[in-house]
C-alpha cells in the first residue's frame, strides 16, 4: 500500500483571513491535496475572489463573511461552517493585522487595542470556537484535529517599533501550546507557524523600501522575501495524518533568517 497520510480527502480546513497573502497560500495548498476549504475574511470581494480561485481544484469550498475580532461572528460563523460542511478537521488562525509606529512611545491605546483585537483576541475566539467543536466530535468517538496558530517571528526577536505586534504574537505561542497539552487527550494536537519576511499586502510598505532590499532581505539566507506558497506544504502537513504526533510546537519559516 502506498504511503499517503498527506491526502487530505474527506478532511475539512479552515483558515481565517484565507482570502489572501499567507492565508491564501495556505488554502490553495489544502485545496489541491483535497481538502474542503473554508474561507473567513472581512472583505467581501476578496472573499468571493479566493473562492473562486479554490473552486477551480475540485473540492468543496464555504466562503464566509467573519470579523475574528467579534466574538459572536466567531460562535456563529464555527457553527455555519460545521453545519455547512460536516465537519471541521484542522482550523489556521491566521487572520493578521499590523500597524507599525515611529517609535514603541507614539503607539497609542487605539493602535494597541486595535491590533489586539484582531490578532490576539481573534485567535483565542477562533481557536476556543475550534477545540469546542472537535471536543464535541470526540466526546461522541471521533477524537482528531489540528489547531494552528499563525504568529511572527516578532514573538521571538526583537521587533522595535512594533511592540503591539509582538505581544499579540507571544500571545499566540503561549496560546497554542495551553490547548496542545489541554487537548491532547482528545487527539487534537495545536502548533504556531512563525513567518519571517513575506511578500505580503501587510508587508508592502517594506517591499517598497530601498533600505529593506539592501539591508534586511541580504541577511535572509535565502536571499529573497518569502511567498505565500511557500506556506502550503506546512499547512498541508499540520492538516495531515503524518503530523498525528507532532504537537505544541513553534514552526519558523523565514528561509533561515532567526538563525543568521
Amino acid at each position: 500500500m502506498a504511503y499517503s497520510p498527506f491526502n487530505l480527502s474527506g478532511k475539512v480546513a479552515l483558515v481565517t483571513g484565507g482570502n489572501g497573502g499567507i492565508g491564501l497560500g495556505m488554502a490553495e495548498a489544502l485545496a489541491q491535496a483535497g481538502a474542503g476549504v473554508v474561507i473567513w475574511g472581512t472583505n467581501a470581494e476578496k472573499n468571493e475572489s479566493a473562492g473562486a480561485k479554490l473552486r477551480a481544484h475540485g473540492g468543496k469550498v464555504f466562503v464566509q463573511k467573519v470579523d475574528v475580532s467579534d466574538e459572536a461572528q466567531v460562535v456563529g460563523g464555527m457553527r455555519d461552517a460545521v453545519a455547512h460542511m460536516g465537519r471541521v478537521d484542522s482550523v489556521f488562525a491566521n487572520a493578521g493585522i499590523g500597524m507599525g509606529a515611529r517609535s514603541f512611545l507614539d503607539i497609542t491605546a487605539e493602535q494597541y487595542r486595535k491590533v489586539l483585537a484582531v490578532n490576539q483576541d481573534g485567535a483565542f475566539f477562533t481557536l476556543r470556537e475550534a477545540a469546542r467543536h472537535m471536543r464535541e466530535r470526540a466526546g461522541k468517538g471521533d477524537r482528531g484535529g489540528s489547531l494552528v496558530g499563525v504568529a511572527s517571528l516578532a514573538a521571538i526577536e526583537g521587533a522595535a517599533r512594533n511592540q503591539h505586534y509582538a505581544a499579540t504574537k507571544g500571545a499566540v505561542i503561549s496560546m497554542i501550546r495551553s490547548i496542545a497539552v489541554e487537548f491532547a487527550r482528545d487527539g487534537v494536537r495545536a502548533n504556531a507557524i512563525l513567518p519571517g519576511w513575506i511578500a505580503t499586502d501587510m508587508t508592502a510598505g517594506a517591499q517598497a523600501a530601498p533600505a529593506f532590499a539592501e539591508k534586511v532581505i541580504p541577511r535572509v539566507p535565502a536571499r529573497r522575501w518569502g511567498e505565500p506558497a511557500d506556506f502550503g506544504g506546512i499547512a498541508v502537513y499540520l492538516a495531515s495524518d503524518a503530523s498525528s504526533y507532532h504537537s505544541g510546537d513553534t514552526l519558523v519559516i523565514d528561509g533561515g533568517y532567526a538563525v543568521f
